[in-house]
This record gives structure tokens, C-alpha cells and sequence, in this order.
């Protein structure tokens, strides 16, 4: 069975949030930290990569949601320090 490219951003996409989710969940980092958010985001653009090569339109509208959010996190992060 050959997997395609977009395959993995998606795998990725997935194991990024969970990642974010489970490290802040134990409180081995913060909601407002920079690995936090960029895992986020470059989990969410992995999704929406993913699903726009499936036509795939609702995980793409929330990803691109989650991904805007992340980003702007970021860079109120970087404005801020």
C-alpha cells in the first residue's frame, strides 16, 4: 500500500495538537508558550494540508481556524516579549 505525502502532513497534523494538548494538560508547559502555539499551528496547517488533497472541507475550515488562532498567539507572543 503506497502512502501519499499528505498522508503524513495529516499524521503529523494529528500528533502536533494531541502533543500540545497532553504537555499542557500535565502542565509541562504553558497555554501562552511558543512550543505550544507552534505546535498548534503547524499541527493544524498538517490537517488542512491533509484534507484540502481529499476535498475534505469542514477539518479544513476548523484547522484554518485553529491554525489562525495559533498563529495570532504567536505572534502577540513575539510582539509582547
Amino acid at each position: 500500500m503506497k502512502h501519499k505525502a499528505e498522508n503524513y502532513f495529516g499524521w503529523y497534523g494529528v500528533i502536533a495538537i494531541l502533543a500540545a494538548y497532553i504537555l499542557v494538560s500535565t502542565n509541562i508547559i504553558v497555554a501562552h508558550s511558543f512550543i505550544y502555539q507552534a505546535l498548534n499551528l503547524s499541527g493544524a496547517l498538517g490537517i488542512v494540508f491533509e484534507a484540502l488533497s481529499k476535498k475534505d472541507i469542514q477539518p479544513v475550515i476548523l484547522n484554518g481556524i485553529w491554525a489562525f488562532i495559533a498563529l495570532a498567539a504567536l505572534i502577540h507572543l513575539l510582539l509582547t516579549k
